[in-house]
Parts: structure tokens; C-alpha cells; sequence
């Protein structure tokens, strides 16, 4: 028993001496031209300590990027020009006149432009005065081939076939899933996909377009120009629509005003004919179904190029992508680490995100931080090396005391820097635990070592 407590006394004082274990500690020095200063952490030194300039390391752009583009086909030109010329002729027609299309709200159609109204920042003396709504900001879009607007921030919202007020419940939608301020007000600026087109005998043969009115025959003749005939007698009104060939005479149309009143709807051609023949009328309502079958198959190849082109840009993105992780997985990409030494859960290098700064917390508890029954809360230390090259042996030691448990609270708030090492000290009684369990064997095997031999 003597014997014992004599080795157990022994072994207590070499540890004690730095003989038997040495055990890492932080203690503050300024000989061997070494400096290092330990600094409680505090709300005031967490501030002084964040104030060290760091930008973290950002992603490849590649990863912002999306596929999302607008087609950048454009007619070619070659369709073909409508007949406007008029021609003379004779005798008797028949009056057919077109059924009136049915009431509806105006619905959002493809080449519509939009505009979106936003409130821009004010203060609250114009507020009050009602100064900001003449700074709305207002942004036009074009409803694409794929009946949807494309809206920075958001993306592409589909409203093509909306009222306006189901368009707006959308982009409403749309704006506070992406997180963004709903307040807007939505107008159509430009009605372009209700169209009636106009020819023959008129000033200026053209297109028309319906807007949130009813677009009347009268209307309609009178934005092309005007009728342009010199005998009315054998002058017509021809409309076709939707496979159907309807005719007014001129004379019928000045003489009733029922008849000048009559709603035209999209997609109507009509001809001011002046020979009662079907010749001329024919050849221009031809030309308006392979003009209408021309854009219908033009917008058919530029949604086909919009796919295409969207796949591939959505495979050389992927690429990228794939490549640039690969990179990190052979670690090739030169990233930022923190050293997590001492007795924490596993010593090793914790590389610092992209993007975004990682906290003191963030690293003491990713992977499980520290043990308490080894490692001492009282002494966990943050070691960063001085920035200026001058005096690369000075070391600050940041110290947190988590003895008391609300200290861990700044931590959250301590931003770590590329090359910090994290080091928990440990416990006393471990260290001499460690002391105990290296010495106390050697003491007692080597006495039977020497008696068998």
C-alpha cells in the first residue's frame, strides 16, 4: 500500500513537471519574439474582432444562372402581303350578315404588352400627401410565344387566356412566393393579340387590333382609312370568319345603322370590294389563312428553338456545375479552412461555405463540438495570427468562458476568419488522469519484468 501512494505521489509531481505529459495550453507570452495576447470575448471584443475585413468565397456564376430565355426568332419577312388593290364589276348581292360574338372579359393573349406599376421608395411626407403614386415605377413586358411574362427576381409567370384581374391573382402569386413586396397594379398598354385585319378598297389596308371595348365594323373601317370607293352601288363589305363568308352591301351598310354597329371579333378579315365578283375577296382571304397558318407555324418552330435552346443551355450549366463539384471533390478549388484542435469531438480542417461568413457556434457544434467531461468550457479559444505580415508571430487568443452557459450566445455572433484555429483546453482532472494512466503501468510492470528475468 506504502509502495502504491509512493508511485502515485511520483507520478503526481512529473506531471506536474511537464515530464510525463505535456498537455497543450494557451497562456499569454511576449519572449522568443513571440506575442500572444488572450482577450476575453465580450460583446465590445466580438464587434472588434468582426471588424476584420473577410469576404467569404463566392459560388461560380454558373450557379445563379437559369435556363429561362425568350425566344429570339423574329418573322422572316417572306409571308405573304395582302391584296389591296381595288377592281370594278356588276350585279346583285345576296345580305348575310355575321352572328354577334358573345360578351366576355378581355382575355390576355400572346404579343399583349403589360405594364407593371410598383411603388417606388418614399418618405413619409409624400405619403401623406399623396406624392407617391406619381412615382409608381411602371415596366413593360410582352406576353411571349409560351404565354408567359418574365418578371427579374421572379421568373416566368403564364398568364396567356387570363382576365386581367385572374392575371393579377396570379403575378400576385407569383411575387410573394419569390418574397417580394405585392403591392402593384397591372394594365394592358398594347392589345396586339385580338387582331382584325382590313383590305381592299380603304386609305390604309392594315390590322387592327380589339381592346377591352368591342371593335365595331364602322370602327374598324374607319382606323383603316375609310372606304374608298367611287360607285357604292356595286361596292361590299365581305367578312370571313371562322370558315364562314359573310357579305353587307355598302349601300345596306349607310343606309342601317344596325349594320355599321355590328362587333367585329379576333381573328376577322374583312374586304372593301368594290365588283360584286368573289374573285378578289377570295384571293385576299386566302392569303390571310396562309398568312395566320404562317405566324401559327412560325410561333410552332421558335417554341421548338426555345426548347432546344433552353436544353442545351440547361445541359452546359449542369456541366459546369458537375465539373466545378468534382473539383472540390479532388479538392483542386482553393477554399478557406478553420483548425478545430484540443478536446474537441474530432480534431480536423473545417472548410468555410460559400456565400456566407460561419460563426464560432457554427464550428463548436456542426459535428458535435466538445465533450465537457474532457474538455474544459472555461477555455475555449479562438487563435488568430495577426494580418500583418510585419508581425506574423503575434497571436490574439480569443477566449470564451462557457462556464457561464449564456456566453455560448456569443459565439453565434463571433465571425470566424480563414486559418483560425479552435482549441478547447482540457479539464484539470483529465489531464491528470492522462498523467496517472501513461505512468502507473510502466511503474508496476517493470518490477515483474526484472523478476522474470
Amino acid at each position: 500500500m506504502i509502495i502504491r501512494i509512493a508511485i502515485l505521489s511520483m507520478a503526481l509531481c512529473l506531471g506536474a513537471c511537464g515530464v510525463a505529459y505535456i498537455s497543450p495550453d494557451v497562456r499569454e507570452d511576449s519572449v522568443n519574439g513571440n506575442f500572444v495576447r488572450v482577450v476575453p470575448i465580450t460583446p465590445d471584443t466580438v464587434r472588434v474582432a468582426n471588424q476584420s475585413a473577410y469576404r467569404p468565397d463566392t459560388l461560380p456564376a454558373i450557379f445563379a444562372q437559369t435556363t429561362a430565355t425568350g425566344s429570339r426568332r423574329a418573322p422572316d419577312g417572306s409571308l405573304p402581303t395582302p391584296s389591296n388593290g381595288p377592281q370594278n364589276g356588276q350585279p346583285v348581292m345576296e345580305l348575310r350578315v355575321p352572328p354577334t360574338p358573345p360578351t366576355e372579359p378581355y382575355r390576355v393573349g400572346v404579343d399583349d404588352i403589360l405594364v407593371l406599376a410598383t411603388r417606388a421608395p418614399g418618405n413619409s411626407v409624400e405619403e401623406l400627401s399623396g406624392l407617391l403614386a406619381s412615382q409608381n415605377r411602371r415596366q413593360e413586358y410582352r406576353v411571349q410565344d409560351d404565354g408567359s411574362i418574365s418578371i427579374p427576381d421572379v421568373g416566368r409567370v403564364r398568364i396567356v387566356g387570363q382576365t386581367i384581374d385572374e392575371a393579377e391573382a396570379t403575378i400576385f402569386n407569383a411575387l410573394v412566393e419569390a418574397q417580394i413586396d405585392p403591392a402593384f397594379s397591372l394594365e394592358v398598354a398594347q392589345f396586339n393579340s385580338r387582331r382584325v385585319s382590313v383590305g381592299g378598297a380603304v386609305g390604309t389596308p392594315g390590322v387592327q387590333t380589339i381592346g377591352l371595348s368591342p371593335l365595331l365594323l364602322n370602327e374598324a373601317l374607319s382606323a383603316a382609312g375609310g372606304v374608298r370607293v367611287q360607285d357604292i352601288d356595286f361596292a361590299s363589305i365581305r367578312l370571313y370568319r371562322d370558315g364562314q363568308l359573310y357579305q353587307i352591301p355598302l349601300m345596306e351598310l349607310y343606309s342601317r345603322r344596325s349594320l355599321q354597329r355590328i362587333p367585329l371579333a379576333a381573328g376577322d378579315s374583312l374586304f372593301v370590294d368594290t365588283d360584286y365578283r368573289l374573285d378578289r375577296a377570295e384571293t385576299y382571304f386566302r392569303e390571310q389563312i396562309q398568312l395566320s397558318d404562317a405566324r401559327r407555324d412560325d410561333r410552332l418552330a421558335a417554341l421548338s428553338e426555345l426548347e432546344t435552346e433552353v436544353d442545351l443551355r440547361r445541359a452546359q450549366l449542369n456541366e459546369a456545375r458537375d465539373n466545378f463539384l468534382t473539383q472540390i471533390q479532388l479538392d483542386a478549388v482553393d477554399r478557406d479552412y478553420v483548425y478545430l484542435t484540443g478536446e474537441v469531438t474530432r480534431q480536423r480542417r473545417m472548410v468555410m461555405p460559400f456565400n456566407q461568413t460561419v460563426s464560432l457556434a457554427d464550428a463548436l457544434f456542426q459535428e458535435g463540438g466538445f465533450l465537457t467531461e474532457f474538455g474544459n468550457p472555461s477555455q475555449v479559444y479562438v487563435l488568430r495570427g495577426s494580418s500583418n505580415p510585419r508581425d506574423n508571430a503575434a497571436v490574439t487568443a480569443w477566449q470564451l468562458n462557457g462556464r457561464d452557459a449564456t456566453s455560448f450566445l456569443l459565439a453565434t455572433r463571433f465571425e470566424l476568419r480563414p486559418n483560425d484555429v479552435l482549441f478547447v483546453a482540457e479539464q484539470p482532472i483529465t489531464r491528470w488522469s492522462r498523467v496517472v494512466s501513461q505512468l502507473t503501468p510502466s511503474v508496476f510492470t517493470q518490477p515483474v519484468i526484472a523478476a522474470v528475468q
